[in-house]
């Protein structure tokens, strides 16, 4: 008789998963010049949320979304929340904030938010970058790559 390997319960999904995200976070602020790591960071941070949280996304969905399926989800975006997550990014997280980043949570609800979103995200490194000396600068579109690149691999490690 086969054995089954034991199934694996929404909590030990999301730890895999934000695990696998602050791996990639790290890998992604690596790239920056180190001035900007910790906004990178924040910004990884809060695209993995939005993608975990995306509601929306299973709305019109013919078959509804497993329930293990989605409170692993909700776990996830509750761990990449949580104080011991965002420790040592709380000036970057509440830049973000002040750009109303995480102000509603209406990502999770309104597809049209999330591109309003990637857009400030974009246009919050880019500050960032801008108060660089010039020769220290990433070179243009950086922004742009970096948060298409981060919405790519964390909606395949988020899927799962």
């Amino acid at each position: 008789m086969a054995e089954f390997p034991p199934k694996r319960t929404p909590q030990i999904i999301a730890d895999e998963r934000v695990t696998q995200i602050l791996r990639a976070a790290d890998s992604w602020a690596a790239d920056a010049p180190a001035p900007l790591t910790p906004a990178v960071r924040a910004v990884c941070l809060r695209l993995a949320e939005m993608i975990a949280d995306a509601r929306h996304e299973h709305l019109l969905n013919p078959e509804p979304l497993d329930p293990d399926a989605g409170l692993a989800l909700d776990l996830i975006a509750k761990r990449l929340r949580s104080p011991a997550t965002t420790r040592g990014l709380e000036e970057e997280l509440e830049a973000l904030s002040a750009l109303e980043l995480r102000a509603t949570g209406s990502w999770a609800v309104v597809p049209s938010a999330q591109s309003e979103w990637t857009a400030t995200a974009i246009t919050y490194l880019e500050q960032r970058a801008a108060t660089l000396p010039v020769a220290e600068r990433p070179g243009d579109y950086w922004a742009d790559d970096l948060v298409a690149g981060v919405i790519a691999s964390f909606r395949a490690l988020v899927a799962g």
